[in-house]
């Protein structure tokens, strides 16, 4: 397709992880297993909280959402970057590209302000317990879990909207192993300005604005704890809020570990390894997290287990 003198791409050519030779089919079987065992793993998450009637309270549902995302951003990303290993580089359409690029996106985006929401939740149930149940009720969380689906959706539109008004000439290569924003946005040939500013727009409510949220609402939090007088009771408070902690630090720290970091330092390789962990990796941890961190998960899946050793 042509428009004036420069040839509009049709399709695009990833390359995914270069040099892999002999080992593409280790990595194929490790990459296969993993996705398996996230889906698996966030299934059960949420299957677990959706059947059992303990687990139906806000945090519980905001773990579902969570896992659920996870499923979405993992699915996105993996099954095509099997391909990729297997082909060493596929060619996809231009059209599937921006399509995995809105998956991707709107998933990252989503589990931001979900998280966030998260640690607003913690918040209120250690700082504010007398006060916890009356405020944060059914009606609010699901509030809450609507406002992030539509955030996520109006700013993804606009974003999508600006890419496809613009011009894709060539190159029709992207080094890497999806359609991620930059590489994406390398391929274009005109003027990119607008759309880097909407990134720099949106990135202050989902990524600014929950940092910021995240850090004052555990600020307020080891607070708290650190007043508990009994170390019994500072642990058994902590234990409440440490399964998203490490899911929060794992997960905003990768993220801004491979989108704030400077360009000229780093190099493809570190772009491919740090996209790879939280596009792959932190899906897999995260069930595996809330469920070894997570008393309550924790105690139902041994009395899950104990049943089943009994009846067996």
């Amino acid at each position: 397709m042509t428009e004036g003198n420069s040839t509009m791409i049709t399709k695009i050519l990833l390359l995914g992880f270069e040099n892999l030779h002999s080992l593409k089919y280790l990595f194929f079987i490790g990459i296969f297993l993993v996705y398996c065992l996230a889906v698996s793993g966030n299934v059960f998450i949420i299957t677990l909280v959706s059947t059992c009637k303990k687990l139906h309270c806000p945090m519980y549902i905001f773990i579902t959402q969570v896992s659920f995302l996870d499923i979405l951003l993992i699915t996105t990303i993996v099954p095509n970057m099997l391909h990729i290993v297997l082909n060493e580089g596929i060619s996809i359409s231009f059209v599937g590209c921006i399509t995995q690029f809105c998956f991707f996106a709107g998933s990252v985006m989503a589990e931001c302000l979900l998280l966030t929401m998260m640690s607003y939740d913690r918040y209120l149930a250690i700082c504010t317990p007398l006060r916890y149940t009356s405020i944060m009720d059914l009606v609010l969380c699901v509030k809450l879990i609507v406002l992030s689906w539509l955030s996520t959706f109006i700013m993804l539109l606009i974003i999508a909207l600006t890419i496809c008004s613009l011009r894709f000439c060539g190159p029709h290569v992207i080094n890497h192993f999806f359609c991620d924003f930059t590489p994406l946005l390398d391929l274009s040939c005109t003027d990119t300005s607008i759309v880097h500013m909407e990134i720099f727009i949106v990135s202050v409510p989902i990524l600014g604005l929950p940092v910021i949220v995240i850090i004052l609402s555990y600020i307020y939090i080891i607070i708290t704890i650190l007043k508990i007088p009994s170390i019994t009771g500072r642990q058994k408070t902590f234990s409440t809020c440490s399964s998203h902690l490490s899911v929060v630090s794992i997960y905003f720290g990768t993220i801004m570990g491979i989108y704030l970091l400077p360009h000229e330092r780093s190099s493809l390789v570190t772009n491919k390894v740090l996209s790879l962990f939280y596009t792959v990796v932190t899906p897999f941890v995260n069930p595996i997290i809330y469920s070894l961190r997570n008393k309550d998960i924790k105690g139902i899946i041994t009395k899950i287990t104990n049943k089943m050793s009994i009846g067996y």
